[in-house]
């Protein structure tokens, strides 16, 4: 064998051995005697580790990974049949004490050349070492006799859902079934450095508050310095006097009430009176200690089963030998009992029952009925449910940047109802149908009772055409004061999907519409979903075979304008609110004396106007016709032309004659109805708009 030969098999022995080791790494915590029962796996990064065991010792030494004792004390939890016995936690501090170990040369040895990569830094390789150390955490407990539970929290990868969808098969008349067959299944990684081995493992679709914690490392935080610099007095202080006076006499003491009994017996009384108030003193000091023991006295309860085993027989029982002093029960003391219960109050029995407390909080857990092996660094699936659930196939018009050609075809999508009672977290879907795998999708975090829509495929046989109008509509009284009228109308945007089925067969199409912010939905066609938190709509349409529907989406924003009581606006708002029955019936009225006078107002001002506009044409004619005259004066061969001049002229001026005449009168009758309009309408006072009718789907 040639010297590469050797230096290279020389390099993969190592590189085996090291692989080897990394392999051997061992479990993160390890406390011999508490084998592990329970793994609750978040999804948040962390797990719920829960141990158990009989220990017959005064302690209890886990062994932890360095970089987990924070994260350990900051969550251990011990928990021990009959009551808590717990002393003490100790675990080492790290303190550097700048010896530079890390920094010793190497020493010396055959050089050898491989082609392996280079090794790591050894300032790299000496904290990853340091990390995995193990850190010994000892428990001190008060007997040699302990029915232990030990919960604590570690980081663990979190459990990913995988779903499975069989999506119903066709009926009888060919119409799709409403139903499919929902699969959740959960992925666990053990990577805690020990085989999980017959572990009751929980699933939970939350991630409640968690984070690091160092509550290994030392913390001193700094301290302002303060210097002693000594005292020097800049100048001599004065002096104060104070001159002598007789001190004041004392004030008298109160006069005792009649009905106060002195505390004490007057010198003056008789013996037997004194007897008496001694009587009565140790009479309700006696009543006071019963009180006490009463009070304190532990209630008759039949001992835990846990606590017979560990004393040899029940408490109390002829022959039966009390539990030793420092214990959780003293059989001989029940007062100092009760006085170490009152100080001490007994941790939950049960760690489940936080897990319930969670559940009812609306956090949705998976319990496993069954024992789990899962080996480290191994990974299992598990079945969490399987369930027929309300679900049919359908088209989705979407959108979608990344996907180029979504902007005018609709993707296949399987819609379905979370009819089970948890939350089914975000995770990947595969649609089965008819014994086909139709595609893949993405659920997203689905509360109980929603209804989700997931995409798995792009369909070409249908085309969709979108175009947009926008217009005002609309007219309702908003406010009314001070002789100023404020309308409400409506900013309309129709949004028109125009969709082409080229198939053999109906397609049921959802059109996820993006809403316009700050607008709502008019009259949307049956089965609308306005889902606001998404800032979208889906809107159902049928499309029949080889056929083309329109689909015409409505929304509406309501914008505010003043505006003159004789527009045509104003007649619309008005007649609307007179005809509306929820409007103010005082209100109602006055609108109604203010209209009829409204109603003789307007007709005279278009008549003026008209007659206005007549004039100022005829003005116009006439003075064309003046000049025309001027122009043919002197030219004899145009009388004939020069009397049909004259003629229109006069008709003209005739008619110039009657129109002032009438617009004089009309303009006295506006006045005088301008008038009394105004003060009807000064008089009307409506601050808040009547509610607009919403077309329900």
């Amino acid at each position: 064998m040639r010297r590469y030969d050797v230096a290279r098999a020389g390099s993969g022995l190592l590189l085996a051995l090291s692989l080897l080791a990394g392999c051997a790494r061992g479990p993160d915590v390890d406390a011999s005697g508490l084998a592990l029962r329970r793994v609750v796996i978040y999804r948040n990064g962390v797990a719920y580790f829960e141990r158990r065991g009989l220990i017959d010792a005064d302690q209890v030494t886990f062994r932890v990974r360095k970089e987990k004792v924070g994260d350990f004390l900051a969550t251990l939890a011990v928990i021990e049949a009959g009551g808590s016995s717990v002393r003490s936690a100790s675990f080492p501090v790290e303190v550097d004490d700048g010896s530079g170990e890390d920094d010793a040369p190497d020493e010396p040895g055959p050089e050898v050349t491989t082609a392996s990569p280079p090794p790591k830094d050894k300032g790299a390789a000496a904290a990853e070492k340091k990390r995995d150390e193990l850190e010994k955490v000892k428990l001190t407990l008060d007997g040699r006799e302990h029915d232990l539970v030990v919960g604590y929290v570690a980081e663990t990868p979190v459990w990913r859902p995988s779903y499975r969808l069989v999506m119903g098969a066709a009926g009888a008349q060919g119409a799709a079934s409403k139903q499919a067959h929902l699969q959740a299944w959960g992925i666990v990684q053990n990577l805690s450095g020990e085989d999980w081995k017959g572990v009751k493992l929980s699933l939970v679709a939350g991630a409640p508050l968690a984070f690091q914690a160092t509550l290994d490392q030392a913390a001193i935080p700094p301290r302002p310095i303060v210097s002693d610099q000594g005292e020097v007095i800049a100048s001599v202080p004065t002096s104060e006097t104070t001159l002598a006076a007789e001190a004041a006499p004392p004030p008298p003491p109160p006069v005792p009430s009649p009905e106060a009994a002195p505390a004490v017996p007057p010198a003056a009384a008789g013996a037997d009176e004194g007897q008496g108030y001694a009587f009565e003193a140790e009479e309700a000091a006696e009543a006071s200690r019963a009180a006490m023991k009463d009070r304190l006295k532990p209630a008759k309860a039949p001992p835990p089963p846990e606590l017979k085993r560990a004393v040899g027989g029940a408490v109390g029982a002829p022959g039966a030998a009390a539990p030793r002093r420092g214990g959780a029960v003293f059989a001989d003391d029940p007062l100092a009992m009760d006085n170490r219960a009152m100080m001490n109050p007994s941790q939950p029995r049960n760690m489940s029952a936080l897990a319930a407390v969670a559940m009812e909080a609306g956090t949705t857990r998976y319990d496993i009925p069954f024992p789990v092996d899962i080996p480290d660094r191994s990974a299992t699936m598990v079945l969490l449910l399987a369930k027929q659930v309300p679900g049919e196939s359908i088209f989705l018009f979407a959108p979608d940047g990344g996907v180029p050609a979504s902007s005018s075809h609709p993707f296949r999508v399987a819609r379905f109802t979370n009819d089970t009672k948890g939350l089914l977290e975000r995770g990947p879907i595969a649609v089965f149908e008819n014994g086909a795998f139709l595609g893949q999708g993405m659920v997203e975090p689905l509360p109980p009772g929603a209804t989700t829509t997931v995409p798995f495929a792009l369909e070409r046989g249908l085309a969709v055409d979108t175009a947009r109008e926008e217009s005002a509509a609309g007219a309702r009284l908003a406010k009314i004061e001070g002789g100023a009228l404020e309308i409400e109308r409506d900013w309309v945007t129709h949004t028109k999907y125009a969709v082409r089925n080229g198939g053999d067969v109906a397609a049921r199409t959802l059109v996820k519409h993006p809403r316009l912010h700050g607008t709502r939905l008019h009259a949307p066609p049956k089965g609308t979903e306005d889902n606001v938190g998404t800032g979208s709509a889906l809107v159902p349409i049928d499309v029949p075979r080889r056929g083309t529907a329109v689909l015409d989406v409505d929304e509406r924003r309501t914008f505010r304008q003043q505006i003159d009581w004789l527009s045509q606006l104003a007649d619309d708002a008005v007649q609307a609110y007179l005809k509306d029955p929820r409007a103010d019936a005082a209100v109602a009225k006055q609108l109604g004396q203010a209209w009829d006078v409204r109603g003789k107002l307007r007709p005279a001002i278009d008549e003026r106007d008209r007659l206005i506009a007549e004039q100022q044409r005829l003005e116009q004619q006439s003075h064309e016709l003046r000049q025309n005259l001027r122009a043919i004066e002197k030219n004899k061969t145009a009388d004939e032309l020069r009397r049909d001049l004259t003629d229109r002229l006069a008709k003209a001026s005739a008619r110039l004659d009657e129109i002032t005449k009438r617009v004089i009168v009309l303009e006295m009758q506006i006045n005088e109805q301008q008038i009394r309009f105004r003060d009807l309408t000064n008089e009307i006072k409506l601050l808040a708009p009547l509610a607009p009718v919403r077309a329900t789907p």
